[in-house]
């Protein structure tokens, strides 16, 4: 905890120091305090505090600022603070896998949706005719990954440049789907939180306990 806050506060020292020296005092002592304001709203998100009480909190802010008694003990503040960080993310993880959990079992209604005992579903949208890679394989793929809303958050084909990797170095649903592949296949596939990315959150698009999709085109095995 101690490590996000200095962050927060470096993060916001960047975000001031950045803007142009140029602009008259009262304008920059304006447009940087606004600043100051998106950095640390955009820091609790990212620590998952996205609903709070904001006129406590600027009144929080303010007595803080100005040194005058707080409401709240020293000493009680950052334990209410922590608890709130794990209130909000434990809401947070449940609304995700729920909503995961909701698509897959629709999806899995759809046809030419096949769906495996592992939980992970696939569509084949292009039949190729090479071999099949094994984990200890190297592969060479296009792919196209979508949250379950389709927000894009990495794709080798909107980059125009393919990906190399060893099957065994891929998150368990990949590793899955890619031995049951021939070079040449497109599949589409659809992969419950426990063969993506689990209760981790790998960055700031993908969250814990996320459902993803993937178009995953397997271009060759290397040799």
């Amino acid at each position: 905890m101690q490590t996000k806050i200095t962050g927060l506060i470096t993060a916001l020292l960047l975000a001031v120091s950045s803007l142009a020296v140029a602009q008259s005092l009262s304008e920059q002592l304006s447009r940087s305090s606004y600043a100051a304001g998106m950095v640390i709203a955009d820091e609790l998100k990212n620590i998952g505090l996205s609903k709070m009480d904001q006129d406590a909190f600027v009144r929080g802010f303010l007595d803080k600022m100005a040194g005058r008694v707080p409401q709240v003990e020293e000493g009680e503040a950052l334990t209410l603070f922590q608890q709130m960080i794990m209130e909000s993310k434990a809401a947070e993880d449940a609304k995700n896998k729920e909503a995961g959990e909701a698509f897959l079992a629709e999806n899995a209604q759809k046809e030419g949706v096949i769906s495996l005992p592992s939980g992970l579903q696939y569509q084949v949208l292009q039949k190729g005719s090479g071999p099949s890679p094994t984990l200890e394989d190297e592969v060479r793929t296009h792919y196209h990954g979508t949250l379950i809303d389709g927000k894009v958050f990495d794709s080798s084909v909107e980059r125009g440049e393919p990906v190399t990797f060893p099957v065994n170095g891929v998150i368990q649903g990949w590793q899955e789907v890619l031995q049951l592949m021939k070079v040449g296949d497109k599949f589409k596939v659809f992969l419950p939180y426990q063969l993506a990315y689990g209760e981790q959150q790998p960055g700031p698009d993908i969250k814990a306990y996320s459902a993803l999709i993937f178009e995953i085109e397997l271009l060759g095995i290397n040799e």
